[in-house]
């Protein structure tokens, strides 16, 4: 595992090779950020904090910008990202009732995804076509807010947009009803988990992961090392076990025991263990960049992360 100073050592030399302006000539020619075999992208949550583009309905030329200046060519594609963003007056307190204008937003949103055209969507494919960019998985996180309409409604974006999987963080209840929609669609739907162990309706175990894919055959794991660490368990001897049941990868690093998100290289997250067991194997599973620690800003942040994804697969 690099330390801090290596870490920035690298990042120096990295940065010059991994970001790449929009328009820049090897962009333009299909340069591809797969490194020895290993399909490296984003998650594109990892730039919810960049500003729109004024006057825009959604995040989709801000994030195409964030990933060509990054030298990213995949990303599973966080929906919020495509949506108008409705104002819901700000969380209350954890407990209280939702306000009747968080209510309303939360109507508007999920007419907003039944009602738009499906070619909206389209459209939305080409401009990441145009950029170089592919769409591997589509992040649709499904609750109990969710109705029917809107779990088919993803199935039918996520294929519209060309993305081969549907991810979601969920919980096992809702999984249940997810199944079906899977099997309609004939579309895997990954299970991303997180850290809670204490809640067994959580996806953050073992355990969790394989009562989803008894449920169906397209129901598969989308497995956050960094999470999966924070919980206490091995993602090397994990992955090793059941890659064939995993879709993607998030990769980030955190500290066990439920620790804090860290800049890559601080945490006790096996980052080039992980990337290096893909290489070695040469199994079809992307790792994509999830930036969530406190940093300089996140198209800053993930080339870092992109440079020490580069270094690991040297």
């Amino acid at each position: 595992m690099l330390t801090r100073r290596e870490f920035g050592k690298l990042t120096l030399a990295g940065l010059a090779m991994a970001g790449r302006p929009e328009g820049h000539p090897l962009h333009a020619a299909g340069a591809s950020s797969t490194i020895n075999g290993v399909h490296l992208g984003v998650q594109t949550y990892s730039f919810r904090d960049l500003p729109r583009t004024p006057g825009s309905k959604d995040a989709v030329d801000v994030v195409i910008k964030a990933m060509t200046e990054a030298g990213l060519t995949e990303c599973e594609l966080f929906s919020p990202q495509l949506e108008p963003v409705f104002d819901s007056g700000g969380r209350g307190r954890r407990g209280d009732p939702p306000s009747p204008q968080a209510v309303k937003a939360r109507e508007d949103v999920r007419k907003w995804r039944l009602e738009t055209p499906i070619d909206h969507f389209r459209d939305v494919k080409k401009k990441f076509d145009a950029a170089g960019i592919t769409i591997h998985a589509f992040c649709w996180n499904m609750n109990n807010s969710f109705t029917d309409a809107e779990i088919d409604r993803g199935f039918e974006i996520g294929k519209a947009l060309g993305s081969k999987i549907l991810t979601t963080s969920t919980t096992l209840d809702v999984a249940k009803r997810i199944a079906p929609f899977a099997e309609r669609h004939k579309m895997i739907v990954a299970m991303h988990g997180h850290s809670n162990v204490t809640d067994p309706n959580e996806f953050a175990t073992p355990d969790s992961f394989a009562a989803a894919m008894k449920m169906s055959k397209y129901l598969k794991v989308n497995l956050d090392i960094g999470h999966f660490v924070s919980a206490d368990y091995d993602p090397v001897a994990y992955i090793r076990e059941h890659h064939a049941d995993i879709t993607n990868l998030h990769i980030k690093d955190r500290k066990k025991s439920q620790g804090d998100n860290t800049p890559w290289g601080e945490g006790d997250t096996p980052i080039r263990e992980v990337l290096q067991l893909v290489e070695k194997n040469r199994w079809p599973i992307p790792a994509f960049i999830e930036y969530e620690y406190k940093g300089a800003g996140p198209v800053e942040e993930v080339k870092k992360c992109y440079a020490y994804a580069r270094q690991a697969l040297a």
